[in-house]
């Protein structure tokens, strides 16, 4: 989102991959997008209920597309939405993840049934509250 935000507020636009897979179209690569507010909800959750230990995948649980993620910071910005599609790079090409979603249900069985930040509040209040004023902390 840093990068973003800059790269926006600098050159207007947001460059994102382009996709070399025939099952997704350009910016619709699909990422489980998640707030570290409610990463953190999380994590103070799993520290005092003294759940099993192990592997638990953290994430909202919702697939959402790198359009939604830069339109939405478009938005937020109150510039409109400005996008081109850049190569993917060789290097990573053949094993670029068009998908990712985090299976919640171990975290969901331990007990944590809080709702997660949409992905649009979340950046909203970010970038709003966060880069725009460049209060990080």
């Amino acid at each position: 989102m840093f990068q973003a935000v800059n790269q926006i507020k600098k050159t207007g636009e947001m460059h994102l991959f382009k996709s070399h897979n025939p099952k997704y179209k350009d910016g619709e690569q699909l990422r489980d997008f998640v707030y570290v507010k409610d990463i953190i909800d999380a994590l103070i959750f799993m520290m005092t209920k003294k759940s099993e230990n192990g592997l638990y995948n953290l994430g909202s649980g919702i697939a959402r597309t790198f359009n939604d993620l830069v339109n939405t910071t478009f938005e937020a910005m109150n510039i409109r939405s400005n996008i081109s599609y850049i190569d993917t790079p060789l290097d990573i090409r053949a094993t670029y993840q068009y998908f990712t979603q985090a299976d919640m249900s171990k975290l969901q069985s331990a007990g944590y049934n809080k709702s997660f930040i949409t992905l649009e509040d979340g950046v909203n209040d970010y970038v709003k509250n966060y880069l725009l004023t460049r209060q990080y902390f």
